[in-house]
């Protein structure tokens, strides 16, 4: 299983992120410029059943979907455009995961206004 804190390093590296509580104090959230990349469910990893949800491409989604058992659509989040991946049963490796979060960092920055996305110093 990937750690919390490979989680939060990798997160807090992409140009712009920032960690925030703006839910609630166990859901931990990323943001790049204010928008949100990935959320992750503190409490959820405390009872052992960690997971990550994350902004993907809706046709992307349905294909991890269709190939992965641990991801499935967004958890309270809009079902097209997320996906909550479940770590403790997930049979992919920490890059593939960091892969993903990469990606939806990706898209949520190609979906920001230029105003905002001219501030980060290269864009997806």
């Amino acid at each position: 299983m990937i750690p919390i804190d490979a989680i939060q390093s990798f997160c807090l590296k992409k140009e712009q992120s920032t960690e925030e509580f703006p839910f609630d104090e166990s859901t931990l959230v990323y943001k790049v410029l204010g928008k949100i990349f990935a959320l992750c469910p503190l409490e959820a990893w405390e009872q052992g059943k960690p997971s990550i949800t994350l902004k993907c491409d809706p046709d992307y989604a349905d294909e991890l979907r269709n190939d992965y058992d641990s991801i499935h659509s967004g958890f309270h989040t809009n079902k097209r455009h997320w996906n909550t991946i479940y770590l403790s049963n997930c049979s992919f490796s920490p890059e593939f995961l960091f892969e993903l979060i990469d990606h939806s960092y990706a898209m949520v920055v190609k979906n920001m206004p230029k105003k905002l996305s001219s501030q980060l110093k290269s864009t997806s």
